[in-house]
């Protein structure tokens, strides 16, 4: 196995980079071996310059990934929030009232109120449920709990990410130095 050579190596990073290692998995770019081969622990501090560089790339990346996810995850959220809203207010006394019927994201029809005991409820890719009150604010509190405990968690894997990188960069800037100060055949 090689993993001096980016093109040959599958990296799989696993843990923290504070224990001055990364996790590789070895499998050569033609090979056929699954991806969850005997892992290998290298430390960051003995890879070449270009080997962290291909690290903090692949370390920035997934934080752009991560990042993405958390605000798509919080917009979500807030989606959901405004529709638990929004069934708590279909109350029995508001039956009959002229309320504002959205076809679009922009655009909105005027309507009667006519049944406040049930509520349309979009359950997912494009299928809706006729759902009671009651049940409607379940289903709605429901999914607002479990994209907040994916929310925690993804916060945290962003947060381990963000200090690995820092970590990373530091190490990476320290050979840098040290390779100016040594002249290019130095190794450190």
């Amino acid at each position: 196995m090689v993993i001096n050579r980016p093109d040959a190596v599958t990296p799989y990073r696993e843990g923290s980079l504070r224990s001055h290692a990364i996790t590789f998995i070895c499998v050569p770019a033609s090979s056929s071996v699954p991806a969850m081969s005997q892992p290998q622990t290298v430390n960051v501090a003995d890879l070449d310059i270009a080997q962290l560089s291909e690290v903090r790339k692949q370390l920035e990346d997934e934080l752009t990934h991560l990042t993405n996810s958390f605000a798509q995850l919080k917009q979500a959220q807030a989606k959901f929030k405004a529709c638990l809203e929004n069934v708590q207010e279909v109350k029995p006394q508001n039956k009959g009232k002229t309320i504002l019927v959205p076809l679009t994201n922009s655009l909105y029809v005027p309507g009667k109120l006519s049944d406040t005991e049930h509520v349309i409820v979009d359950v997912g890719t494009g299928y809706y449920v006729k759902k009671a009150r009651p049940e409607a604010v379940k289903h709605y509190e429901g999914k607002i709990e479990y994209i907040r405990k994916n929310v925690d968690t993804l916060e945290e894997t962003i947060q381990k990410k963000r200090e690995n990188m820092n970590y990373l960069t530091t190490i990476l800037q320290q050979k840098i130095q040290a390779e100016t100060r040594n002249g290019p055949t130095a190794r450190t």
